[in-house]
């Protein structure tokens, strides 16, 4: 029996727990629901739950404790030779031990042939144990929930309780997952700034992060004054959203306000196909013909533009996020009451005089959060810049020379094997939390606006 046979049946098991359970309330009240506390569906619902998370809770810890487990157990027994050795080659005997059980790798030794035989055996042991326990377990919920049915039980409040917890806990998961993002940058960034100032990264102007990890090795001491990164993701980002809050926000009011239905109907999905091309595709055609026609067209009326420029990043930057900010717009001008509207015309008002007195302050928190959900994706860009900005690290205001971003730098920090005990892999942990900063920052002005002018139309 596999792991998804297993699912399989305990979901065929509360099913008919579910079944059996909305029956038994039936035949308790002789076919009259009315009799009832609660509906017969929720009395099925109690059933199901009594049979499925029992059963549920012992998959989960199973799956959580199980490698550390078998980790313990095949390592105490080993022969003594290969415990003997040293924790990295401990742990390398072991991943070979696990490659050779479950992938069938060769093994390199009797010794680990031998181990890999008792970790599969001690496997299928455990997940044979399990699953009868936890079969056990659904059979045994699914028939006492049956039997405590009555008249009178308060199923349907019990079962909200339940589902009132499991909401809770689904925001929980994103509340710890957020504190654990926050904590894990902190911890890494105050490490960074123990041995680089945080003064000359956050005001130096030049970004070398290139160092000498042992004495033996020639390289440079370092620079970690990241203004550059800083200015040059800026930079991309303001081209970005140049090109794409007008042209979305345009695009939006033609579609929302002049738009007949049938042009609606063609021209919004082939709009927000743009959100959907990988962001790869746009960085070739960044590559491959925007930079190069850039080039061209500057040395046609004697402008020095480089083959990698922040001009190239940003146009095809901002046409990628053109979607984010005309579906967004045109979402939230569409659900501005009409009344509004007729109340602008029966004054007097031209059309054009009402969208931009009444119908576009109406939408104005709307559409400020698409234009920050805009900001926030240029912002966070990566594979675009790469493409087509460069890696260079050139603190300049000039849209026409190469640029590097935050993100950028992040992941060429962290490519390849790296050392956590060094500043220059540490500096992206640091380059993180300055931009989820930055982030926050830009969400709290954000709200501070939408809450403004909310209330003028509430």
């Amino acid at each position: 029996m596999t792991l998804f046979i297993l699912t399989v049946v305990l979901l065929a098991l509360t099913v008919l727990g579910y079944r059996l359970g909305r029956g038994r309330a039936l035949a308790v009240v002789e076919g009259h629901p009315r009799q009832l506390h609660s509906l017969p569906s929720y009395h099925g619902y109690w059933v199901a739950l009594w049979c499925g998370l029992p059963a549920l809770a012992v998959i989960s810890a199973w799956l959580a404790f199980e490698p550390a487990l078998l980790h313990a157990l095949v390592l105490a027994a080993l022969p003594a030779e290969l415990q003997a050795l040293s924790d990295e080659r401990l742990a390398l005997v072991y991943n070979e031990v696990r490659n050779v059980a479950r992938h069938g790798h060769p093994a390199s030794s009797a010794a680990v042939a031998e181990a890999a035989r008792h970790y599969a055996s001690l496997r299928q042991i455990l997940f044979i144990s399990v699953a009868t326990g936890a079969l056990a377990l659904a059979v045994a919920g699914l028939a006492h929930a049956r039997a405590r049915i009555t008249v009178s039980l308060r199923t349907r409040n019990r079962v909200e309780t339940i589902i009132r917890v499991f909401l809770i806990a689904a925001s929980l998961v994103a509340i710890l997952t957020t504190v654990g993002i926050v904590l894990s940058l902190l911890f890494e960034s105050i490490r960074f700034f123990q041995a680089v100032s945080i003064w000359e990264f956050l005001f130096g102007t030049s970004w070398s992060p290139q160092m000498a990890i042992r004495s033996d090795q020639v390289g440079s001491s370092g620079a970690f004054g990241a203004v550059p990164l800083f200015a040059g993701t800026l930079l991309i980002a303001g081209i970005a959203m140049i090109v794409a809050v007008p042209l979305g926000l345009l695009s939006a009011v033609y579609m929302s306000e002049y738009a007949a239905p049938k042009f609606r109907a063609i021209a919004k999905p082939l709009l927000e196909v743009l959100a959907g091309i990988p962001t790869v595709v746009y960085g070739f055609f960044a590559a491959l013909t925007v930079a190069p026609f850039l080039r061209d067209a500057g040395s046609a009326i004697g402008l020095s533009v480089a083959s990698e420029s922040a001009l190239a990043a940003g146009l095809v930057m901002g046409i990628m996020i053109i979607p984010f900010v005309s579906s967004l717009a045109d979402d939230v001008i569409t659900a501005v009451p009409q009344s509004l509207r007729e109340g602008s015309y029966g004054l007097g008002a031209t059309k054009s005089e009402t969208i931009t007195q009444v119908v576009l302050p109406a939408a104005l928190p709307g559409i400020v959060g698409g234009v920050l959900l805009a900001a926030s994706r240029a912002i966070g860009e990566t594979m675009i810049v790469v493409m087509a900005a460069g890696l260079a690290a050139n603190l300049t205001a000039n849209p026409l020379e190469a640029v590097t971003t935050v993100t950028t730098q992040i992941v060429t920090l962290l490519v390849g094997d790296q050392e956590f005990d060094s500043p220059k892999t540490l500096a992206a942990f640091a380059l993180g939390l300055v931009l989820f900063t930055v982030t926050l920052a830009l969400n709290v002005v954000a709200l501070s606006i939408v809450n403004r002018y909310r209330e003028k139309y509430d």
